[in-house]
């Protein structure tokens, strides 16, 4: 029975993606798990993989874009026919290969196997189970065929972790096999990028698992960096193609200069009892596995100053200025070949150490290729950070449709004044752009001075 080879749904907000590249010629034969197809959407782009042995017959060229569900081609068993593709056929939901963002080795377990040795599980149980670190192969499926399915790796997750034998009743092994390397699939995705052996390297987290900053130690290269992405060489007479990534913040940014008023303005914030608090959480934090930026004190300031100040937490259009009821912050990260900007969500309610985990986690799925579209999706301003870059002021562009955007520079050496004292200090200046359009200068002032009050009382973050 033919298998039908589609472009998978990656998240609910995901309208559309872009067959680029077929890695198998029309007419070859593949086995469970090989690549298939290279697909982008707008902001991420990814090797797909099949789940049925078999022919591969292409439906549709390079270059061909449908909604999630639409079939691009079939899997088929020697000598069958190809099916007919009806233009009602691209409208499917369901998706019969999987995006490949990242290997876990799994070994022999309660999970079922498909033919070829891999384990049967659908593409959103595979993502929630690298997420959580978790090993599909001790997994028991409760899908059609012993199928793993969202449902059960939610139940595995949730579980507590088995009991140890006692020593009575423990099987007594005369060899002990190789020691299985607990890791994070982002640490994993890591080593494999700068050629770390995971066997070297002692974890630091639970259970001596290693995590991402584990691997970054060890590795000489730390990436919760912004501006970390590795530059692509390139010789003078290249054209680079503006594709993918590229030809979306092409197009957005073009297009976010071409219908707004935008203005910027600049704001020094005296960072002294920032720098201080900062250096007392990465020391309070340290046996967590968790380092605090600044980032994450000014997302944390920019959520609250948009509580007061609403229509900065807005949506400019024709009908009219739509204040919004959540405080969802983007925050930018440069990964290869250009910008993602994943969304912390209510981070008004959220404590500074869950902004920091959160920060922490969605930087480390877009740097690894793992995030997917709805964590991209619902901000209601963003942050955009060059400080680790030695910028002090730039003037960033609104990401559509939100009517502000915050800069951030770096922490400086400066001089405050104690009466006729001059004292040195740490000073960090941030650059508002804004949507004139909804907000007038006089506000957009107002709005920045409260996260510099914020900033420089930092200790009020943390209620």
């Amino acid at each position: 029975m033919a298998t039908e080879i589609v472009i998978p749904k990656l998240g609910m907000t995901m309208e559309k993606g872009t067959l680029t590249e077929w890695l198998v010629p029309d007419g070859q034969e593949v086995a469970v798990g090989d690549l298939v197809f290279h697909m982008e959407t707008e902001k991420i782009e990814m090797e797909v993989e099949a789940e049925a042995a078999g022919i591969v017959r292409q439906a549709v060229p390079n270059g061909t874009t449908l909604p999630p569900g639409g079939i691009v081609g079939y899997i088929l068993a020697a000598g069958e026919p190809m099916p007919a593709l009806s233009p009602a056929a691209t409208a499917g939901a369901a998706a019969s290969v999987a995006p490949v963002a990242n290997s876990v080795p799994v070994s022999a377990g309660t999970a079922s196997m498909l033919e070829g040795g891999r384990i049967a599980a659908s593409p959103i149980a595979r993502r929630l189970a690298r997420e959580a670190g978790l090993v599909l192969a001790g997994v028991a499926g409760t899908g059609p065929g012993g199928r793993i399915v969202e449902a059960d790796v939610t139940a595995a997750i949730a579980a507590p972790p088995a009991a140890a034998p006692s020593p009575a009743t423990a099987p007594r092994t005369p060899v002990s096999p190789p020691r299985e390397v607990l890791a994070s699939p982002l640490a994993r995705r890591l080593a494999e990028r700068f050629k770390v052996d995971l066997a070297t390297v002692p974890g630091t987290g639970p259970n001596g698992r290693i995590t991402l900053a584990d691997v970054e130690g060890a590795a000489g290269h730390p990436v919760d960096q912004p501006g970390g992405a590795p530059a692509e060489q390139h010789r003078p007479g290249d054209i680079i193609p503006v594709r993918g990534m590229r030809r979306v913040i092409a197009q957005r940014m073009h297009g976010s200069l071409q219908e707004m008023a935008q203005l910027t303005m600049g704001i020094d914030v005296g960072m002294g009892a920032a720098v201080d608090l900062r250096g007392r959480l990465v020391e309070q934090w340290a046996g967590q596995g968790l380092r605090p930026t600044y980032t994450d004190l000014i997302v944390k300031a920019l959520a609250l100053a948009l509580c007061d100040h609403p229509l900065l937490n807005a949506e400019f259009s024709e009908e009219g200025i739509r204040l919004l009821e959540h405080r969802h912050i983007g925050v930018a990260v440069a990964v290869e070949g250009g910008l993602l900007v994943p969304v912390v969500r209510d981070a008004d309610v959220l404590t500074l150490r869950e902004i920091a985990a959160e920060t922490n986690r969605l930087a480390g799925l877009a740097r690894a290729g793992l995030v997917l579209p709805d964590d991209m999706a619902g901000q209601t301003f963003s942050v955009t950070t060059l400080g680790a870059s030695g910028v002090d002021f730039f003037t960033p562009i609104i990401n559509p449709p939100n009517v502000g955007i915050l800069g951030v520079g770096g922490v400086r050496d400066g001089v405050a004044w104690e009466g006729d004292r001059p004292v040195r200090t740490s000073v960090m200046t941030l650059s508002l752009t804004i949507d004139h359009r909804a907000v007038d200068g006089a506000p957009a002032a107002a709005f920045l001075g409260t996260v510099r009050d914020l900033l420089e009382s930092p200790y009020r973050l943390m209620s």
